[in-house]
């Protein structure tokens, strides 16, 4: 099996070269709503935690206007610092960036006058994931390390491109309940 850090590289340049294959307003048109299962888990959740996509991540923007339009209430990462944990701030228009700022990783996040929040449910970036939902990270931990503190359903969203066929997993690795690409929905939602 491949080193992680190996796989990392691998998966990020075949992350790279799927987003720029798509024209940036297709992209934008990639992942536009939910698919109907992914909707109804997300039904009984009062706050959404997304993400701010970087520029080759699956887009979470689509959602979160949907979300938004539903009347749930929506969460971005927050961190302090390159050493602090990840929390969740109140993210109030996905339609505006304004209300952002770069953070310490490079993607926008609330200001830190932001209200802090804790999602029921949570989408996550990833760079790679299995069809039964393992999910390879960029290895920081953040994710593993704060859905292991809150039991709530997590959803992968990723490119086609990403599914792999193993992944090296770790005794604190736990599955995703689904995986979103554009053309599919992985795991026990699906």
């Amino acid at each position: 099996m491949i080193q992680k850090s190996q796989l990392r590289q691998v998966l990020r340049a075949r992350r790279r070269a799927e987003a720029r294959a798509l024209p940036e307003r297709v992209r934008a048109l990639v992942l536009l709503r939910p698919p109907a299962p992914i909707a109804r888990l997300a039904e009984a959740a009062d706050i959404i935690g997304l993400y701010h996509a970087t520029a080759s991540e699956a887009p979470a923007r689509g959602y979160a206007r949907w979300f938004h339009e539903q009347g749930k209430r929506l969460a971005l990462p927050w961190f302090a610092d390159r050493a602090a944990p990840m929390r969740f701030r109140a993210w109030h228009d996905p339609f505006d960036d304004d209300e952002l700022e770069p953070g310490p990783w490079g993607a926008l996040q609330p200001s830190a006058a932001a209200a802090v929040c804790e999602p029921d449910l949570l989408f996550v970036p990833l760079l790679g994931f299995t069809a039964d939902g393992h999910r390879l990270g960029q290895g920081g931990g953040h994710y593993d390390r704060w859905l292991a503190a809150h039991d709530i359903p997590a959803v992968g969203l990723a490119w086609d491109c990403q599914l792999c066929e193993r992944l090296p997993l770790e005794a604190h690795d736990r599955p995703l309940t689904a995986v979103v690409t554009p053309t599919r929905i992985y795991g026990s939602a699906a």
